[in-house]
């Protein structure tokens, strides 16, 4: 077994005078998910169309499964599985139609497509709308029989190229569910989004790239970490008394509070040690609380740190 599921190095790829990826560096192990964030024009999806052997690199190399995807294309192709930000479905044919022409092509013969395909289907929850075709299915059902599609030929690497795109938190979940089934079958996934909670929710290392450059890279708590420690965030019982719980909160910690909205208090600490004494001093002050967290910053706020810093650098060096 390879130490990485797929692993790239230096990928370079431009369009004209745009350099859509400029050194960017991906890798991940075996039955892990890969979390790559960025604003729209970043260039991830241009990284999973090389990794996925859709685009050839201007400058790097990239691997999967151990096999070079531009002079082993091929193999590369028998080992992935892709769902774009687009459907690659015919929406003339049914669900399984489209499955089992998929099968066809992977060559897993006629009966095989069909037990594949109606496998996929049970486990996708599209068996009621087997005799439909796919023009008919709703947004959340488009989504679920695309990623099926990615899995007929039971690939060892799937990218997910932004695939909860126009899904509401209900078939969100759904699909969250799915990612974490696939790993837990020892499936590797490389997610791009842009939803922050869904990276969190699923990523066990997240890749952060702005300008076509990788500008961070950790666990989703290493990243947090980038933007400060923690934090204590708390909401007086009484809305009387928020400025009496800011007083006590500069005190202990000698940073005034901050006042997002609502009758919310956030302040940075530096430990659970401080967390007991802004609790102790709360009591002491008489404030009652209906809630009181300890928390690392959010991944919003980490991705908001770091793409704003980089795009006000791009700017002043541009």
């Amino acid at each position: 077994m390879t130490e990485y599921a797929f692993a790239a190095r230096g990928l370079v790829k431009r369009f004209g005078k745009t350099t859509a990826l400029a050194g960017v560096d991906l890798s991940a192990r075996p039955g892990s998910v890969l979390g790559v964030l960025g604003p729209n024009g970043a260039g991830k999806t241009t990284a999973i169309r090389i990794l996925a052997t859709l685009a050839r690199p201007d400058e790097g190399t990239a691997t999967v499964g151990g096999h070079d995807v531009v002079r082993e294309a091929a193999r590369v192709r028998r080992l992935i599985g892709l769902t774009g930000q687009g459907s690659m479905l015919d929406e003339e044919l049914t669900g399984p139609a489209n499955l089992v022409l998929i099968g066809r092509l992977l060559d897993l013969g006629k009966a095989g497509a069909t037990d594949r395909a109606h496998e996929l289907l049970e486990r996708f929850e599209l068996t009621e709308a087997a005799r439909r075709p796919v023009s008919t299915y709703s947004g959340g059902m488009k989504r679920r029989l695309d990623l099926a599609a990615s899995l007929v030929g039971r690939p060892h690497v799937v990218f997910l190229d932004e695939p909860s795109v126009g899904l509401d938190p209900g078939k969100r979940e759904e699909l969250w569910r799915m990612v974490r089934e696939l790993t837990a079958e020892g499936t590797t996934v490389l997610l791009t989004t842009q939803y922050l909670e869904e990276a969190d929710a699923l990523a066990d290392a997240i890749t952060v790239i702005d300008h076509g450059r990788v500008i961070a890279d950790g666990t989703p708590a290493e990243l947090k970490r980038v933007v400060g420690g923690q934090a204590v965030s708390l909401r007086p019982t009484d809305p009387a008394l928020v400025p009496t719980a800011a007083l006590a909160m500069e005190r202990v910690t000698g940073r005034a509070p901050d006042h997002p909205g609502g009758h919310t208090l956030t302040v940075p600490v530096d430990g659970d040690d401080t967390a007991w004494e802004l609790a102790r001093a709360l009591r002491e002050a008489d404030v009652r609380v209906t809630e009181f967290s300890l928390h690392l910053p959010s991944l919003d706020e980490v991705f908001f740190a770091l793409t704003g810093a980089s795009r006000k650098t791009h700017e002043e060096t541009a």
